[in-house]
């Protein structure tokens, strides 16, 4: 059985021009110890695909339309804030995307994570402190002891960013949800902290599901990608497998876009347009308005996600003609 299923999951956001989805039809498992990398596009919907799992969103304006949501065997969708709150941290865990603006600046970095750990166990508050220490120590914040009493402010990006995951990690969660761990960190810092995350989930077996524009990042961590594009999944594979035979245009297009050392390209082949607004997607595939290879067909009908080869699905219906080529 998987850590984590998740089957036609639809999230609706209610808004002046009515109910909106912004993830529509999602379906994906994750192992325990693998490393999910979901990647896209700004509004592909991949920070609300993670945001419902942890139960994070709103209620209104937001809902789960359909779908289900099994976490090591138990069904969220239908569990009461209170019992949610009982899954986060010892079973779930979330990085979020900027620690400046998630991190409180008014509370010490060691008070901060030890709320996390209070709220789940009974410990003294030197057990708390020691706790906390432990944790820095974890994710390689130089002087621990000395660096608890600090603020936000006084720390680095990447040390504000370390100390997102030792709050995550304060309760041994399950399942690890890191939504850019590494955005507006230079490349040395980004790589540390990478090879950070691949340390835990070695040391503590722990599954991650890493969420990133960059497909370098899913190069460097992921065991499996799943490609989201307008709110669906266009395609799932091993990381090897997309890199290396990817079947869906768009997945194509973001390859094109990163740069190769191998390859001898004059210039990089941007993806042309923008993605829809979520009240005005396009009708059929939603990816066919930028695509050069859409025919008329693209228009009719929305395109499931198939399997084409064994691990390996897309949702476009020009794949088969494409493979055989």
């Amino acid at each position: 059985m998987s850590l984590l299923e998740i089957q036609g999951l639809t999230t609706a956001f209610r808004t002046e021009r009515g109910e909106i989805n912004a993830v529509e039809d999602i379906s994906f498992n994750l192992d325990q110890g693998e490393i999910l990398g979901i990647v896209g596009e700004s509004g592909s919907g991949k920070s609300v695909t993670a945001l419902t799992v942890m139960g994070l969103l709103p209620q209104p304006p937001a809902r789960i339309r359909s779908g289900s949501i099994r976490f090591a065997g138990q069904e969220l969708t239908t569990l009461s804030d209170r019992q949610m709150q009982k899954i986060r941290g010892p079973g779930i865990a979330m990085i979020f995307q900027e620690p400046m603006t998630s991190l409180n600046p008014v509370f010490p970095i060691g008070e901060q994570i030890m709320e996390t750990i209070r709220a789940h166990e009974r410990l003294s508050p030197r057990a708390l402190r020691d706790r906390a220490v432990q944790l820095l120590e974890k994710v390689g914040i130089p002087s621990p002891t000395r660096r608890l009493d600090d603020y936000p402010h006084q720390l680095s990006g990447g040390q504000r960013q370390r100390v997102m995951i030792a709050i995550a990690l304060a309760c041994n969660p399950k399942l690890l949800i890191a939504d850019e761990p590494t955005t507006a960190l230079d490349v040395t810092i980004q790589a540390q902290i990478l090879d950070l995350l691949l340390d835990l989930r070695d040391e503590f077996g722990m599954a991650i599901m890493i969420i990133t524009h960059n497909m370098g990042v899913v190069a460097e961590t992921a065991d499996r990608v799943m490609v989201m594009y307008a709110g669906r999944v266009v395609e799932q594979a091993p990381v090897e497998t997309v890199f290396d035979q990817p079947l869906h245009p768009y997945t194509r297009g973001l390859l094109d876009c990163v740069p190769s050392l191998s390859a001898d390209r004059p210039r990089l082949v941007a993806i042309p347009g923008n993605l829809p607004e979520p009240a005005r997607r396009p009708s059929g595939c939603r990816f066919r308005p930028r695509c050069n290879l859409a025919i008329p067909a693209c228009a009719q009908v929305v395109p499931p996600l198939d399997d084409h080869a064994p691990a390996h699905s897309a949702a476009c219906i020009r794949v088969p003609e494409l493979a055989a080529r």
